[in-house]
């Protein structure tokens, strides 16, 4: 048994946030019903190439995109718009633990579906709405993008080469981070709200703001400035209150170095060639090497050109002063260590016979957890959760003619 067997979500996000916390619930044993529009689906099924292929070799309907954040989910393409479609949602909110959404604020509100709405009728429901800025404020009802946010957000500001330099300027992360935060951050709230359930009975409204998420993990770059009061500047791969440890150009490409305290960085010195730099006024602590980087930089730099990468990496590793190649995502899936964890998990799929997805990451009691179900076609398990409803026939013909199913 799964930690979440036997909780049930019907989650009726789109695109990221949303997905991402239901695929994470999904593959902690929840049952999750993904409710889409009939005929469009989730907006990510069209965001490629690449698509998935199938069997011969020709694009299915299933982007890359989609893929990566609806495993182990049940599709259900009704449109709860229509009267009919409604009263199937409230039939399957029945069974309902959690409801997870993410339309602007009031836009479920208008058709009855609202959190004030169903709360009269299921008390016990853990509804949760993930927007780009909260269901308060002056910028609620604005609609809410993971660039945006990551602008908004500070995030672009301590992200990137300074101005100064070759390539300066503000820079998004090369994921959508913003909307994966976000989407954890309600995974663990609609977790601890089950607990407050299990104790007092009742459910609750989870309000949560991919800005509120983005600003809250901004980290120690934050309290920096709450505490120092010095505005954060973009530093490219350096850290601010740490030195060295940045990306450096060997002879043949490039490595992380991460120089975590004072002896790490006389070890290091002394296989740079240069026992001196831990000796020097300057360098001999993280605090006096953050005050002059400018010039330490430049001397490790010129030092680290002169080796190949993979030579440095070995006599690093073999001092005990951390660094890292950097890699591309070939080198990151062919890498010993990532094969070794099992972190590509394939799975069967109806029409290209198999997906490779990355899996959950975390290992319980020594084992992975994940679902066995690649995500859904659109409608995929629509036929057997009406069946399960015992809706008649009489009454899925009368779906199909208000438009609220697929026909």
């Amino acid at each position: 048994m799964k930690p979440l067997s036997g909780l049930f979500v019907l989650d009726l996000s789109r695109i990221l946030a949303g997905p991402w916390c239901t695929q994470l619930l999904a593959d902690l044993g929840a049952r999750v019903v993904k409710i889409e529009k009939p005929g469009e689906g989730d907006d990510t099924r069209r965001w490629g190439p690449p698509f998935l292929l199938d069997k011969e070799g020709r694009p299915t309907a299933e982007s890359a995109y989609y893929l990566a954040c609806n495993r182990g989910k049940e599709s259900l393409a009704l449109d709860f718009t229509k009267p009919g479609g409604k009263a199937v949602l409230l039939k399957l909110l029945e069974r309902a633990d959690v409801l997870v959404e993410n339309f602007k604020v009031g836009g479920l509100a208008k058709y009855g579906l609202g959190y004030t709405d169903l709360a009269p009728h299921f008390p016990k429901l853990i509804y949760c709405s993930i927007t780009g800025f909260g269901q308060s404020g002056p910028y609620a009802s604005r609609p809410g993008y993971d660039a945006a946010i990551q602008a908004m957000g500070g995030l672009m500001s301590i992200t990137g080469e300074r101005d100064d330099r070759p390539g300066g300027g503000p820079q998004k992360v090369g994921v959508a981070v913003a909307d994966l935060m976000a989407g954890m951050y309600a995974a663990v709230s609609i977790l601890a709200a089950l607990r407050e359930r299990d104790r007092s009975g009742r459910g609750c409204h989870l309000d949560v703001s991919l800005l509120d998420c983005q600003v809250a993990w901004l980290a120690n770059q934050a309290t920096n400035y709450l505490i120092g009061g010095i505005v954060p500047r973009r530093e490219g791969t350096a850290h601010p209150n740490i030195v060295p440890y940045q990306a450096f150009a060997c002879a043949d490409g490039h490595l992380m170095l991460a120089v975590g305290n004072d002896a790490q960085f006389a070890r290091f010195a002394a296989l740079a060639g240069h026992p001196e730099w831990a000796d020097d006024p300057r360098f001999a602590t993280n605090p006096a090497r953050v005050a002059h980087r400018e010039a330490l930089i430049a001397l490790i730099a010129e030092v680290m050109r002169q080796r190949p990468r993979q030579a440095w990496l070995s006599a690093l590793e073999a001092a005990g002063v951390p660094a890292a190649p950097i890699n591309d995502l070939a080198e990151v899936f062919a890498d010993p260590q990532v094969k070794a964890r099992g972190l590509v998990q394939p799975l069967p799929h109806p029409a290209a016979g198999q997906v490779a997805l990355v899996r959950q990451p975390v290992l319980f009691d020594g084992a992975p957890l994940f679902s066995e179900r690649s995500p859904p076609t659109l409608g995929q398990q629509g036929p057997e959760l009406l069946a399960e409803l015992g809706l008649s026939a009489e009454a899925l013909a009368r779906l199909r003619e208000e438009g609220a199913i697929d026909r």
